[in-house]
């Protein structure tokens, strides 16, 4: 054929981009649904802190394919597309689904470009736009992960095209086309699996096109060349080398992709694949009878189903079942197509033989018949064969239309095709809107996949409508009783509704359908790796249950006893060996941990956690920096690395800290926490304005944050305003009645400042309500009575001041003081006290030093929770701390503080006397 009849118009081209536009415009308001979640939120090697080398070590959805849970689907360039869309957009999915409706135009339109080859162009422009509009395409077009599809099909129609020009004139050999084909089927084969199969239409288009031969003529040449009678043609030597050369490129291809997979087949389940793992007849009977199901797909995609897993398609288990017929009656269609297209020379048959490849050689890796792949039937696969179908249908259609009778007919029913398939295209992506109304759509079709009824449950869970996620749930384990993870999430769902018994219930029926253990015996290959998570979400149910700790443990060990290198098993176990006080076992737990994942950033944070446990800050710090340099925005560690720095007291860290606490405001703006040890770094380094700033901006996110309001108030009283401080104190003992050091402030600016003794006292006396035996309420009180001239009521309230603390030296000097004051009055003699060159203010400033609050507790590890979704994640739970919860510390800077409380005691206490002398 000319190569001017393979161009493509610009009209045509114009037409098929308002047909797919017409078709898909609403799939750009459609989210990340089902896989896309998996292959794009959760894959990390979409984000640019991830290296490139990383997309070509890891498998699709971001597990390294060393790994034996990796799926071992091999498709760095499709996930380099996804890279550049989170480049330019980040997570905003209409990005995603704008690029994958381009690909999709653009196969067309090279579609129509390979029609043209074997059809006249009106033919060719019905079959592009019938492949254009055909709702089978919307899951591998509207789900953004379909995009390996179509762009190894940009490359696999591409490669095809290349092949065409690689006989020249004479019928000689043009070896630039064929280089150029085997680069890009290479490229193809990167972007989805399948690409490799144009190698065998390229095949079939040089024997039976190019060189025209049918086979009676082959079988005519291979009988002389064997009897003797007749030597190789020279042009058929040709062929053969230019096979020669493509096979040898493809094989070089698979070797280099078995290496890949490292010579490993993916793992899949009996839920994934019922027939793959059932026994003969019914494995060969169920896989034969699928051909007849996506063929009749392709012809009438009224009924089309997102997952076809589980028990879609009942196992055909005997030689009697009804559905061998239609297996029956496929075979016998496909074969008379066949032997039609290779027996019989003329363009029909050529059209015929190649759109036949395109159907059959391409869906060979997907079809179960060599080797088991993770579905049953799946839609997106049918993209490449549906074309050979298009091919077909509009080959039929010129074949009518050429007669004068069925013309119009002809006409009217192709009309009919386009209209309803466009329309059912676009109704079809509605359904890929959101993940509720896709499963919504599929259960509609089908009502005995239990993932189906789990998926829509997830759904909802997500919604946090626990409730009707339930019913779904509960559904999903009638479907498929046996379903280990549908059971997980009915656990999980009652543990969500505080319903812990059925939880536990539920969980014990998951345990109970797990493979027994046999000692010695590894399960790596019997056991879903999600499905372990029973024991993780049971151990974590029962473990808040103070007295079933060891119970938990003992389901960690039994995990990891099932698979040795189940990592989320050390780590929660980890969390909970540090629960039960054991931080030298949590930190073997994390060690082993760390072995398995060298760059997961929270067990790095956790171990840092057990090293403050084990009272080694160096270790815990430099272990919080391995986690940030992992993820520089690991909040928990941006945190807590700060807060130790702050309390290692070393002034040379405090600007890090202070990057880290600043860094910390940005990731989470809403908690109140970050700005309130900005605050309490700032009163380290004098910068009052700024520590100021810092406490309100804590007390306005939270208004009952107990440290903050104290912190705040005595800033206010160590800078001289006392009475700023007073509405502050106020508020705290509003929310906090109890807070002793808070009575104690306000009790001394009520005495000092505003001169209220009543107030004061009733400060000094509410904190003796609370704490009889607080040596500095009490002694403030004594300071009240002093400074009401009840001076026998002073002498006595010291002396039992003295009771409670007797070693303190200050209390006796000042009992002496009043005793002598008592003694000279009696004698109508005033009492000259010692008096202090210091001046009130500063006397204060020293009082108020033992009442800074510290904050000094860690934020908890963190712990993974209930995960029965298709892939292992870690969660995180970080309880809020209660900031103002003082922790005391035995420490040499904690007597210094108490030494600094009695000379401030006692400067007041002579402040006081001062003043009554005076008078």
């Amino acid at each position: 054929l000319s190569e001017k009849m393979a161009d493509v118009s610009l009209k045509e081209a114009a037409l098929i981009v308002g047909v797919v536009a017409a078709c898909y415009w609403n799939s750009l308001f459609c989210g990340f649904v089902f896989d896309d979640v998996s292959a794009i939120l959760d894959n990390k090697d979409l984000h640019p802190s991830t290296p490139l080398k990383n997309l070509f070590q890891n498998d699709f959805w971001g597990t390294p394919m060393s790994e034996e849970r990796s799926h071992k689907s091999y498709r760095p360039l499709t996930v380099l597309t996804f890279r550049l869309n989170y480049l330019f957009s980040e997570l905003n999915a209409v990005s995603y689904h704008f690029l994958n409706l381009v690909f999709h135009v653009v196969v067309c339109v090279v579609f129509l470009k390979v029609c043209k080859l074997f059809l006249d162009n009106r033919s060719s422009v019905v079959a592009s736009l019938l492949f254009a509009v055909h709702p089978i395409h919307t899951e591998a077009v509207t789900g953004v992960v379909g995009r390996a599809e179509l762009l190894s099909s940009i490359f696999f129609l591409a490669a095809f095209l290349s092949y065409t020009k690689s006989k020249g004139p004479d019928n000689n050999i043009v070896w630039t086309p064929i280089a150029v084909t085997v680069f890009l089927v290479a490229v193809a084969t990167l972007c989805k699996e399948q690409g490799i199969t144009v190698v065998g239409i390229c095949c079939v288009y040089e024997v039976f096109i190019a060189q025209g031969y049918t086979l009676p003529v082959l079988f005519d040449t291979a009988v002389q060349i064997l009897r003797g009678k007749g030597s190789i043609p020279f042009s058929m030597l040709q062929t053969l080398l230019k096979l020669i050369v493509l096979m040898f490129s493809t094989l070089l291809l698979v070797v280099v992709r078995v290496q890949v997979i490292q010579s490993q087949l993916p793992v899949f389940t009996r839920f994934d694949n019922p027939a793959a793992v059932s026994p003969s007849p019914a494995r060969q009977l169920t896989f034969n009878y699928l051909l007849p199901v996506n063929a009749w797909l392709l012809l009438n995609p009224s009924e089309l189903c997102c997952d076809w897993t589980m028990g879609t398609i009942p196992l055909v288990e005997s030689l009697l079942d009804v559905r061998n017929i239609a297996t029956l009656t496929f075979f016998c269609f496909l074969g008379s197509l066949i032997v039609f297209s290779l027996r019989y020379p003329g363009d029909s048959s050529k059209t015929v033989l190649m759109a036949l490849c395109l159907i059959v050689l391409p869906f060979i890796p997907a079809s179960n018949l060599f080797f088991p792949v993770g579905f049953v039937v799946a839609e997106r696969v049918l993209y490449v064969p549906s074309m050979g179908f298009c091919i077909l249908v509009a080959h039929g259609w010129k074949k009518l239309s050429n007669k004068s009778v069925l013309r119009k007919i002809s006409w009217i029913c192709l009309a009919a095709v386009l209209f309803t398939h466009a329309l059912k295209t676009l109704h079809r992506n509605w359904d890929w809107e959101s993940e509720y109304t896709l499963f919504m759509s599929a259960l509609k079709v089908n009502k005995n996949n239990a993932k189906l009824w789990n998926n829509v449950g997830h759904a909802l869970e997500n919604e946090k409508n626990f409730e009707r996620a339930l019913q779904f749930f509960i559904q999903a384990t009638q479907v498929q009783p046996d379903d280990i993870g549908a059971h997980m999430n009915v656990g999980r769902t009652y543990k969500n509704l505080n319903k812990t018994k059925e939880a536990e219930e539920s969980y014990m029926i998951a345990k109970s359908l797990m493979p027994q253990i046999i000692p010695g015996k590894k399960y790596a290959a019997r056991v879903a790796p999600n499905h372990l998570n029973v024991y993780i979400n049971l151990a974590n149910l029962i473990r808040a249950n103070e007295s079933r700790l060891e119970e938990a443990d003992q389901l960690y060990r039994q995990a990891i006893s099932m698979r040795p290198d189940f990592k989320q098993a050390y780590i929660s176990r980890g969390e909970l060996l540090l629960k039960m006080n054991k931080p030298l076992k949590a930190k073997e737990a994390y060690l082993r941990a760390l072995e398995l994942d060298r760059t997961n950033a929270d067990l790095w944070y956790n171990l840092a956690i057990v090293y403050i446990e084990l009272k080694d800050p160096t270790e815990a710090l430099k272990n919080f920096n391995q986690a940030l340099e992992l993820n520089p925005t690991h909040k928990l560690a941006l945190f807590n690395s700060a807060l130790l720095m702050q309390e290692s007291g070393d002034a040379r860290l405090r600007p890090e800290a202070k990057q880290r606490l600043l860094h910390y405001v940005k990731e989470e703006p809403q908690d109140a926490n970050g700005y309130f040890n900005l605050g309490m770094l700032a009163m380290d380094d004098k910068k009052d304005t700024e520590a100021e700033a810092w406490m309100k901006k804590a007390i306005r996110l939270q208004p009952n944050f107990r440290s903050a309001l104290f912190n705040l108030a005595l800033l206010y009283s160590q800078t001289g305003k006392e009475l700023i401080a007073l509405p502050i104190l106020e508020d705290l003992l509003s929310y906090y009645p109890d807070h002793t050091k808070g009575l104690i402030l306000k009790g001394d600016i009520l005495m000092n400042q505003k001169k209220d003794i009543v107030g004061a006292k009733k400060c000094f006396e509410k904190i003796l309500e609370l704490d009889p035996n607080n040596v500095q309420g009490k002694h403030n009180l004594c300071v009240v009575y002093f400074e009401e001239r009840d001076l026998i009521k002073a002498e006595k309230c010291l002396v039992e001041t003295l009771a409670l603390a007797p070693h303190e030296e200050y209390i006796q000097r000042h009992l002496s003081i009043v005793r002598n004051k008592i003694a000279s009055l009696s004698a109508t003699e005033q009492a000259s006290l010692p008096a202090d060159g210091t001046t009130a203010a500063e006397e204060k400033k020293k009082n108020f030093q033992n009442l800074k609050e510290v904050k000094k507790e860690h934020k908890p590890t963190q712990t993974v929770v209930d995960n029965s979704k298709g892939h292992s994640e870690n969660k995180k739970q970080t309880e809020k701390n209660n900031m103002g919860k003082e922790t005391p510390k035995k420490s040499t800077k904690e007597i210094k503080d108490i030494e600094k409380k009695r000379v401030a005691a006692l400067k007041r206490l002579e402040e006081i006397e001062r003043i009554l002398n005076g008078e």
